[in-house]
C-alpha cells in the first residue's frame, strides 16, 4: 500500500505489478497494462505530489509511472538477498531499496546512511522507511527487530518478544518521533510517538496482512491484506479495496 499525499486515497500493487487506485489516488499505470510479465512485484512508493509511483521487483528492478523519476535499478546486478522494498526521498528525486539481507541501495539523490548486509540477523529485512528530511531510514525485519540509521530516531522493536505471525511492514509518524510494525495476522505495535489505533489481531482474515501505510497527518493508518483487502484505523478513511 501507498498513501495518497493528502491521505484521501491509496493504491495497492499486486506481485505481479497490477496497480489499483482508490480515492482521489490517480492511476498512472501498471505493468500488465505496459506489456511487461514479472511475478514478483515487492513494493511501490509513491510521489510527493502523488501524480506517479515507483515498483520494485525482488531482483531490484524499478519501474516509474506517471511523474516518478527513474534514478536507476539493481535489475541485472547480482544480489545476496532478494529486494524486499523501497522508499522515497522527500523531494521524489531519488529512492531507497533493501534487502532480506539488510543491504541497502541508493539511487538519485538518496543518501546512503548505513546498512545490515554481513551483520547476523535472527530474521530477514522485510521493509523499510524513510525520515521525513530524508537523511535516514529504518528497517524491519520479520522478528521485528528495527534498525535506525542516518537521522532516524530509534523508538523501539518487537526483537526478542514471542510473535504470534512475523512482522511484515512498517510506517512511521509524520514527524519521524514514531514507528509502526504491522504483522502478517494484522497486529499493530506503535514505538516511540505513534499511537495505537487499532489492529486485525484475532479476527478472521481470508488473507495474510502483507503491509501498512500512515496516513499524512499520522492520525491513522491502513493494512492491506494478500487477497487485496483493506482495513482502516483511526483518521484513515476506507476507500475500497480489491478484496
Amino acid at each position: 500500500t501507498a498513501a495518497a499525499p493528502d491521505g484521501k486515497g491509496y493504491w495497492l500493487v499486486a506481485s505481479d505489478g497490477g496497480v489499483f487506485a482508490f480515492g482521489d489516488a490517480a492511476y498512472e499505470g501498471s505493468l500488465p497494462a505496459a506489456g511487461v510479465h514479472v511475478s514478483d512485484v515487492v513494493g511501490m512508493a509513491a510521489t510527493p505530489d502523488g501524480r506517479g509511483y515507483w515498483l520494485v521487483a525482488g531482483d531490484g528492478g524499478v519501474f516509474a509511472f506517471g511523474d516518478a523519476r527513474f534514478a536507476g535499478s539493481m535489475g541485472g546486478a547480482h544480489l545476496d538477498a532478494p529486494v524486499v522494498g523501497m522508499a522515497a526521498t522527500p523531494d521524489g528525486q531519488g529512492y531507497w531499496l533493501v534487502a532480506a539481507d539488510g543491504g541497502v541501495f541508493t539511487f538519485g539523490d538518496a543518501r546512503f546512511a548505513g546498512a545490515m548486509a554481513g551483520a547476523h540477523l535472527d530474521a530477514p529485512v522485510v521493509g523499510m522507511a524513510a525520515t521525513p528530511d530524508g537523511r535516514g531510514y529504518w528497517l524491519v525485519a520479520a522478528d521485528g527487530g528495527v534498525f535506525a540509521f542516518g537521522d532516524a530516531r530509534f523508538a523501539g522493536s518487537l526483537a526478542g518478544r514471542h510473535l504470534t505471525a512475523p512482522v511484515v511492514g512498517m510506517a512511521t509518524t509524520p514527524d519521524g518521533g514514531g514507528t509502526w510494525l504491522v504483522a502478517a495476522d494484522g497486529g499493530v505495535f506503535a514505538f516511540g510517538d505513534a499511537t495505537f489505533r487499532g489492529s486485525m489481531a484475532g479476527h478472521p482474515l481470508n488473507g495474510p496482512v502483507v503491509g501498512m501505510a500512515a496516513a499524512p497527518d499520522g492520525g491513522g493508518y491502513w493494512l492491506d491484506a494478500s487477497d487485496g483487502g483493506v482495513f482502516a484505523f483511526g483518521d484513515a478513511t476506507f476507500r475500497g479495496s480489491m478484496a
